[in-house]
């Protein structure tokens, strides 16, 4: 593939834009992940074709983390080199997010949520991605044992210093969220975004009623796994097919997964999908994003092909009462 990228020039006219919470940043409604498909073991030129066709599809938002790869850190410098090579002259037209909570280096100084931690995590991925800052840089998940004063005290600290814009928390239930945003507030945080699991088969943040204190705390919420992992697509509803990241990469989706019970729901799911006119994989993103608070759903491709699918979700987000209470009967039977 040529190094000599231009953007199209209708990259912004079929995306939807949506404001993070009370802040002043849109998010892209679709958001490409990192999480999959950017590692070691990955073939770059699909890797270079995927954020070309996301970014020319108005996908303007890029969301990694220190230890996506699967080799640690193996994602941000993959996506360096294509920022560098491809991107350069389209920096500020987009959000480059980065986290760090789970494990990354050997020794207690590298994982959870201490100050020492977080900036040298910081440092790190900026590193990696050759930038000069992150847009947003989250906590990735919150760390019973260190005060979260502490940690938000160090995304404070990198926010000052010049090295990301906003900062985000992910994997916080609602308690977790309401201190840290009280917090923020009080030290003068820009903290804007929430990152969930969130989808039809996982309501968790229903539960604890994020969205509602999103409302109330003027917090967004950035939803990753809207797929289930894959299960919410058509990939899977007739076995496993020998090219599918189950069946050669266990670190995601299991085969226990596969339940006859999940694959039996997401049958009954992709025929309300049909009759929308819809993929079940669209509906599903369709479906994160009929809650006004939910400002991004992050996808995790594998082809261009798959990016241009997930991004035509966004011809059909309403649905009928009827259709939602059936999909809710469906997901409660699983």
């Amino acid at each position: 593939m040529s190094h000599t990228y231009q953007a199209a020039d209708n990259r912004y006219e079929k995306m939807l834009y949506r404001r993070v919470g009370a802040s002043g940043l849109l998010f892209p409604a679709i958001s490409l992940g990192f999480w999959h498909n950017f590692g070691e073991n990955d073939n770059p030129d699909n890797m270079r074709a995927m954020m070309r066709t996301a970014f020319d599809l108005g996908i303007s938002q890029f969301d990694l983390a220190n230890n996506y790869g699967p080799q640690y850190g193996r994602a941000e410098k993959n996506a360096g080199k294509f920022l560098a090579e491809d991107f350069k002259p389209y920096r500020d037209e987009l959000v480059i997010s980065s986290k760090a909570g789970y494990d990354m280096w050997p020794g207690p100084y590298g994982n959870w949520g201490s100050r020492k931690y977080l900036i040298a995590s910081a440092d790190q991925s900026l590193n990696r991605l050759g930038l000069d800052y992150v847009d947003i840089f989250y906590h990735h998940r919150p760390d019973p044992n260190t005060p979260l004063a502490e940690t938000l005290d160090a995304l404070k600290s990198i926010v000052d210093a010049g090295k990301a814009i906003y900062a985000g928390i992910s994997n916080y239930n609602a308690e977790q969220t309401r201190a840290a945003v009280r917090y923020a507030r009080k030290i003068h945080l820009p903290l804007i975004v929430n990152q969930s699991r969130y989808s039809i088969f996982d309501r968790k943040i229903e539960r604890m009623d994020l969205p509602g204190q999103a409302d109330e705390d003027g917090i967004g919420i950035i939803a990753f796994s809207p797929l289930a992992q894959g299960l919410l697509s058509d990939r899977y509803l007739d076995g496993i097919p020998s090219d599918s990241r189950i069946a050669h990469d266990g670190r995601y989706l299991k085969r226990e997964d596969l339940t006859e019970n999940k694959l039996s729901a997401a049958r009954r799911l992709q025929e309300i999908a049909r009759d929308r006119g819809q993929s079940l994989a669209q509906m599903a993103l369709a479906w994160d994003l009929r809650l006004p608070q939910v400002s991004s759903v992050i996808i995790g491709a594998s082809s261009p092909a798959q990016i241009k699918e997930n991004v035509d979700a966004l011809a059909r987000l309403d649905f009928s009462p009827a259709e939602l209470t059936e999909i809710d009967e469906i997901a409660a039977g699983i």
